[in-house]
């Protein structure tokens, strides 16, 4: 089959690789749509940054060279022994969190925290390939209401799901949001779900104009270039950072009221902060890691409400373009592309 597969740093080549069959407990699925994500184009751009090299990961028994893509979704085309539920032709959305099922955290239902935490398609083999076999618990069965084209949003509204959901937001609060790209949009929605049922308002900030409009197509109230302009004199009471900069936590930090949360998403290294103004403005710092128990919720969403969450999706592409119009288009500027979505049965 063909994959997208991952050798190092700028080296991402499509090639023939075998089609693993699924062992025990593991499933096959032929895979419909992969999205690229932000994870993904550290790697590509300057990794490794989570993709193992040299000692295989714990869970996978993965090391690089391995297939990128973790937001994805297909059919099932083979199931593996001790496989319940799911059969041949099913339609999937694939929870690509691997867990090791015997840790505390994965005992207390975190698993998005597990010991040996990781992805299909960072830390083992994914879904930029024509098929791909994952453990059969990270697999959630599509009803007809659900088409393969929203569930391969599924993975990226997760994790702004969760962290929505982590910041706890009360009746009537305000939400400022910082940074547009996929993450920070659909958190922009949920907020604004949240908003629209509960009160409160919800402002977006990018240097996007384009992104901005998506924004405002999303439920945000008000948008512009610089979050300050957007929370006035008091602040947001909640603040959701999705860059992942010194600058933009700073940015959030003083967008947030005095006693009010920032939720930093964005990924970065080391950042220094103001602990004398942490301390005497008494906000709390915040983070959140991938997502647990959310899928569900997103396909009664999808299924129940008519939620469009492919609004984020800007391209299509086959998988022998993924490098050119996927990584190097989305790496050249936010004005072009948001979410780049590939399809790996399509031939150019």
């Amino acid at each position: 089959m063909r994959a997208a597969v991952w050798h190092g740093a700028g080296d991402v080549r499509v090639e023939d690789v075998p089609v693993r069959p699924p062992g025990p407990g593991e499933v096959t699925i032929e895979v419909a749509y992969c999205g690229i994500c932000g994870s993904d184009l550290h790697e590509y751009a300057d990794g490794p940054h989570a993709v193992p090299v040299g000692d295989p990961h714990p869970e996978s028994g993965v090391a690089a060279p391995l297939v990128l893509g973790h937001e994805f979704c297909g059919t099932v085309s083979e199931t593996g022994d001790g496989v319940t539920g799911l059969a041949p032709g099913d339609r999937v959305a694939v929870e690509p969190h691997y867990r090791c099922g015997r840790c505390p955290r994965c005992l207390a239902g975190e698993y998005n925290i597990c010991r040996h935490f990781g992805f299909a398609g960072l830390m083992g083999h994914g879904g930029l390939a024509e098929r791909a076999t994952v453990p059969a618990y990270m697999l959630h069965r599509l009803p007809e209401e659900v088409s393969l084209e929203q569930a391969a949003v599924f993975e990226p509204a997760a994790v702004a799901l969760h962290a929505v959901r982590r910041a706890a937001l009360r009746p009537g609060e305000s939400v400022a949001v910082l940074g547009l790209g996929p993450i920070g949009l659909l958190v922009t929605r949920f907020a604004a779900r949240h908003a629209a049922r509960h009160g409160g308002r919800v402002v977006a900030a990018d240097r996007s104009a384009a992104r901005r409009e998506l924004a405002l197509r999303l439920g945000a109230a008000a948008t512009g270039a610089d979050l300050a302009d957007l929370v006035g004199e008091e602040g947001a009471d909640v603040t959701f950072e999705a860059v992942g900069s010194q600058d933009t936590l700073r940015a959030s930090l003083a967008a947030t009221r005095r006693g009010g949360r920032v939720m930093f998403l964005g990924l970065t290294g080391a950042v220094t902060l103001d602990a004398f103004a942490l301390v005497n403005d008494e906000q709390t710092i915040m983070t959140s890691v991938g997502y647990r128990d959310v899928y569900p919720e997103l396909i009664r969403m999808v299924a129940e409400e008519g939620e469009d969450l492919s609004a984020v999706v800007t391209s299509v592409i086959p998988l022998e373009h993924v490098v050119e119009d996927g990584f190097e288009a989305l790496l050249r500027g936010p004005e072009q592309e948001v979410k780049v979505l590939v399809r790996p049965g399509e031939r150019p």
